[in-house]
């Protein structure tokens, strides 16, 4: 009698151990999209598999998982799972977070306009809200109480401690494809474009602008203005220098891109009275660099406003091509002006 209720048991245990490997289904061609929220427990994710008929019995998994001294670790978000599956293969993909990703394409030279614009058009999240967190466009948050008071990041990251607490995050958040999960928070999105600004500036850059006497705030604002301005590596490096000289020598920067930042207009075409908008960002009105950067540049235009050529130019312009025409004198310009700007 023993001997039967013994092989008994071991059978049964053999069964049970085995479901930890057999697939409910091994030729099911369905992918169910199942999610683990967040605080949810062992218990009701074994209860949850189990009523998607993606596991045999819930209290198996329960079992697997405190086994395995992983049931504590079974991360939240949404997953793509199939029948095909074993019970074992899904625990793992729970603690490996494998979670569903989408990649988000934050190209260089856009601005908070067009990132938050590009997550309410992709239904991720509404503009306002990341503009709340992050900063509005072109806002001086010294002079106006009207706006929610942007979250400060400085604590966390050092590149933003030399950042005028009045401005926004815009020149920060990195231009790079991201693999997102589904389930990701806003502020999640921020932090991995600020990680990978950190990552990209190495501290051979950062020793670089320690060693110029430039503030990272001011290279990256300057990198804003060439990444708006013109295309090619060498153009930005000419225009760097001429930017650079501009401002040792007190002459307006008059940077056409600086006005479109305040106006939200996509255009090149700048007109007389949009040239004497009131604004900290307007740099053809006030002396110096704008409040703050105008976009989100790439590592080219950083590294350009850290390494600016020297040349005998001191004004350039676009054409509607995009082609860069340098001049050395006032005269030169407005004949390229009257040339290349009909």
């Amino acid at each position: 009698m023993i001997k039967k209720i013994l092989i008994s048991i071991i059978l049964l245990v053999g069964f049970l151990m085995g479901t930890f490997y057999v697939p409910v289904a091994p030729f099911s061609q369905e992918e169910i999209v199942f999610i683990v929220k967040r605080g949810e427990s062992s218990k009701e994710i074994a209860m949850n598999l189990e009523k998607e008929g993606l596991i045999f019995w819930a209290p198996i998994f329960r079992s697997y998982v405190f086994m395995k001294g992983i049931s504590g670790k079974l991360k939240a978000g949404s997953y793509l799972l199939s029948r095909t599956m074993s019970l074992s293969e899904i625990a793992e993909k729970f603690v490996k977070g494998e979670v569903i990703k989408e990649k988000i394409v934050i190209p260089e030279g856009w601005n908070l306009r067009d990132i938050a614009f590009y997550f309410e058009r992709k239904g991720m999240f509404q503009a306002a809200k990341f503009w709340e967190l992050v900063g509005f466009p072109a806002i001086d948050y010294s002079k106006t109480t009207d706006l929610p008071k942007i979250k400060d990041f400085s604590s966390e990251y050092d590149f933003l401690r030399d950042k005028p607490k009045n401005v926004s995050l815009e020149g920060y958040l990195f231009p790079d494809t991201y693999e997102i999960s589904k389930d990701i928070t806003l502020e999640e999105i921020v932090r991995k474009m600020l990680d990978n600004f950190d990552k990209k500036l190495t501290p051979t850059l950062r020793e670089e602008i320690k060693n110029q006497k430039k503030s990272i705030f001011e290279i990256v604002t300057m990198a804003s203005l060439l990444e708006k301005e013109v295309k090619t590596k060498e153009d930005k490096e000419i225009v760097s220098g001429i930017l650079w000289k501009r401002l040792e020598n007190k002459i307006p920067l008059q940077v056409d891109a600086t006005i479109t930042y305040i106006t939200g207009k996509r255009t090149t075409k700048i007109s007389k009275e949009e040239t004497q908008i009131d604004s900290p960002y307007n740099t053809y009105k006030y002396l110096g660099l704008p409040l703050g950067p105008i976009c989100n540049p790439g590592l080219e235009s950083i590294l350009a406003a850290l390494h600016p050529k020297n040349s005998e130019y001191w004004y350039y312009l676009s054409t509607p091509e995009g082609k860069t025409i340098f001049s050395k004198t006032l005269k030169e310009h407005n004949i390229a002006k009257a040339k290349y700007l009909k």
